[in-house]
């Protein structure tokens, strides 16, 4: 789903915002279980979000213009 490098910068944003909340006075259980929330959250959006793209186009988007790619060529870009 997503790269390594991206779950990495997830991660440390999750932790960042963990410690953060630890200097709002936030008990350190409550912190975590906030932190480990979003993180969840945010995996299971980016998961269903991924398998809607995939299901509406199969085939892909085209990098130039946008458009939906529809027996593997561009109806803008390959004409």
């Amino acid at each position: 789903m997503l790269s390594a490098r991206r779950e990495w910068i997830l991660i440390a944003g999750v932790m960042l915002f963990m410690i953060g909340l630890l200097g709002v006075g936030l008990a350190l259980i409550y912190s975590v279980l906030i932190a480990v929330a979003i993180y969840v959250g945010v995996k299971v959006y980016v998961g269903r979000k991924t398998l809607k793209i995939r299901k509406e186009i199969p085939e892909g988007v085209c990098v130039h213009c946008g458009a939906k790619i529809t027996g593997a060529m561009c109806p803008n870009c390959d004409k």
